[in-house]
């Protein structure tokens, strides 16, 4: 027999310790699994290094670089709470509206992104490039080191791609092989940027919503 439970049952789980609001954008400390809203949690370690609830120190110098954004959560959130997410796009346009913008969830594809979203007739029943996803528009730089420039320096990805998949696709490209990722450091504004951050979270913490493509730079792994 099917058995249902009330909303604040779980609320606990589910709502955001600093706000009291439920989860948006879920982000998880990864020293402690504590999860809050990205905007809360980057706002908080502006001014502090350690973790809101436990005050476990994430970081002495760079607690934003042990932090990452907890997918799962955020799809358990919005499932369980009604009409959560269609009001959070709903504030996202509005965000975009005031400024005179376009929410890049309103882009019409490309040519190109509407290729690519047709599946080949091999690999309909195994692609995901999460077409659906806001999508990211990013200049890869090398920073003047003894790496090769990337042939094609202007890629177009997922939101939700992490600065992991991008050391991934640039040690492809000028190193031996992606195994060889741990090799390449990523900046932005000069600032080395956590293996775990997104690039919508890079773009809202560290590029400020200035205007694409989000510029980023990359150099040999210095060791500290």
């Amino acid at each position: 027999m099917e058995r249902r439970i009330k909303l604040k049952t779980l609320n606990e789980h589910i709502i955001c310790a600093i706000c009291s609001g439920y989860l948006i954008d879920a982000t998880t400390v990864t020293e402690c699994l504590h999860t809050f809203c990205k905007s809360c949690l980057v706002k908080h370690l502006e001014e502090k290094n350690t973790c809101p609830s436990c005050e476990l120190v994430i970081h002495q110098s760079h607690p934003l670089n042990y932090i990452s954004f907890d997918r799962t959560m955020q799809d358990i959130v919005y499932k369980l709470v009604p009409n959560l997410q269609e009001k959070e796009l709903r504030l996202e346009r509005d965000f975009y509206r005031v400024r005179g913008e376009v929410c890049p969830r309103d882009l019409p594809p490309t040519p190109d992104d509407r290729a690519a979203a047709l599946p080949s007739e091999e690999d309909h029943t195994t692609s995901d490039y999460h077409r659906l996803d806001e999508q990211v528009n990013i200049m890869l730089e090398c920073n003047g080191c003894s790496l090769a420039p990337l042939k094609r320096k202007f890629i177009r990805c997922s939101a939700q791609a992490t600065i992991t998949h991008l050391k991934k696709f640039i040690a492809l490209k000028v190193l031996d092989g992606a195994q060889q990722y741990r090799e390449i450091d990523i900046l932005c504004n000069e600032e080395m940027l956590g293996k775990d951050h997104t690039l919508k979270f890079v773009q809202v913490t560290r590029w400020r919503f200035r205007p694409q493509p989000l510029k980023l730079e990359y150099r040999p792994c210095i060791d500290i």
